[in-house]
């Protein structure tokens, strides 16, 4: 869906670098993570896309052509800084973003109903945003958002604001919209977000982007072939005699239980098999690191 090539952006003359070389593949109907360190240079890409700023060179290609003012129509944005009317209603302030998108009164009418009734918020049709809590304002943004059937999304910190059953109503809706076609790009600093939802991810810091491809295979490359090991009944002697062949990294006991982690050099079923030996297994998982260790250690490397 969105291809950008070489991307590069610079301020003050110069002399600040927001873009270096940036370059990502946002495959269609499909969840992007966008992520980074605040000033890494996101928020200026997610600006470049949306034609409210010019990159200094590179490209960028929506649906294998080149960007234009008329993708404008084509792309949903929600900013970090909410942008809505305060002494605007609801009702009226949908009409107006809706017909900015090119909808007609009626078209934008129903697909105004449409969200009111997902997000149960149907009586708010005539509140002004000033009478409304900032979790209530956030739903009417992620609504003009989305009113125009966007075919790219781009999320910025959507989840701002929310309590966790309002958080978890707009996953929903933002995992439905992907299952229904929609690509989604969504820049967000809550990477529990980026594990349960995203397909594919980019980190960018300091201008540049630093690793990028599937959750799956980016977890999976800064994995340090540990496992997480819970054994029942353990024999002590044949126990010790494991510890001594085995680089064990912390271990401890409680009752009959003896918790512990240990390197994997690779061949986990023959691990598996001297531990059959020793007592019963309990539990034994290769330890993955989360998209939040895998963001301190890839920024901090």
């Amino acid at each position: 869906m969105l291809r950008a090539e070489h991307i590069n952006k610079t301020y003050d003359a110069g002399k600040k670098v927001a873009l270096s070389d940036f370059s990502i593949h946002v495959p269609k109907s499909s969840i992007y993570g966008l992520l980074g360190p605040n000033g890494a240079g996101k928020t200026s890409f997610i600006r470049i896309v949306n034609q409210i700023i010019q990159a200094d060179s590179g490209n960028i290609f929506i649906d294998d052509e080149k960007l234009n003012p008329n993708h404008i129509r084509d792309i949903g944005y929600m900013p970090e800084e909410r942008g809505l009317y305060k002494n605007m209603t609801v009702g009226d302030q949908l009409l107006y973003f809706g017909e900015l998108k090119g909808m007609s009164k009626k078209d934008a009418l129903e697909q105004a109903k449409y969200w009111f009734e997902q997000l149960q918020i149907d009586q708010w049709w005539k509140k002004k945003i000033a009478e409304l809590s900032k979790g209530m304002a956030q739903k009417i943004q992620f609504v003009v958002t989305v009113l125009h059937r966007p075919k790219l999304l781009i999320l910025d910190e959507p989840f701002s604001g929310f309590d966790p059953v309002n958080a978890n109503l707009i996953k929903d809706q933002i995992i439905k919209l992907k299952e229904n076609g929609t690509t989604i790009i969504l820049s967000t600093h809550r990477m529990e977000s980026v594990e349960e939802m995203c397909d594919y991810v980019a980190l960018i810091n300091h201008s540049k982007k630093i690793i990028d491809g599937k959750v799956f295979d980016v977890r999976e490359k800064f994995k340090k072939n540990v496992c997480n090991v819970i054994l029942a009944d353990a024999d002590e002697e044949k126990l010790a005699q494991f510890f001594n062949k085995y680089k064990i990294l912390e271990s401890r006991k409680n009752n009959n239980l003896v918790y512990f982690e240990t390197k994997n050099n690779g061949n986990q079923n023959e691990i598996i098999s001297e531990l059959m030996q020793i007592g019963y297994i309990r539990s034994f998982d290769e330890k993955i690191p989360s998209m939040n260790e895998v963001f301190i250690n890839a920024v901090s490397q």
